[in-house]
């Protein structure tokens, strides 16, 4: 289902508290393990988390294949490792959300710790377009 509707904003409304958390990083809340769980981590104490990724899946592709787009603003296509389904909200304004494109950590030696990397490639999406979101386990990410 498309989320066309102008009064629907069930994905904008999670990106918000998703957004809200990240530049907190704590909140006191107790919630089920969703998208929209009042703290970074997997408890209220958990420390040094500062991001939840997400996937987002768009009407396009019938929510079936997560969007991407490209690690750096140099690539303009994706192959290989050049592209990424996983992303950092930076902002939301009304039913826009700006991301920042996160790439796989392929350091062993920090991979574990930091799976993800910050890019310096961003993206703005009408959150109109989303269908689905998927979060991932919440990490810390090194900003740029």
């Amino acid at each position: 289902m498309c989320n066309k509707n102008s009064d629907s904003k069930c994905i904008a409304d999670i990106l918000k508290v998703i957004n809200i958390l990240q530049n907190n990083a704590e909140c006191p809340d107790q919630c089920l393990d969703t998208c929209d769980r009042g703290f970074l981590g997997n408890t209220v104490a958990s420390m040094g988390l500062n991001t939840r990724p997400v996937m987002l899946y768009t009407c396009c592709s019938n929510g079936i294949t997560p969007w991407t787009m490209p690690t750096s603003k140099n690539n303009v296509t994706c192959n290989d490792d050049s592209c990424s389904s996983v992303f950092r909200v930076e902002k939301i304004d009304d039913n826009c959300a700006t991301f920042r494109v996160l790439a796989v950590n392929t350091d062993p030696a920090t991979s574990a710790a930091y799976p993800y990397l910050s890019t310096n490639s961003f993206f703005t999406m009408n959150l109109n377009c989303v269908c689905a979101l998927r979060c991932l386990n919440d990490i810390t990410v090194e900003c740029l």
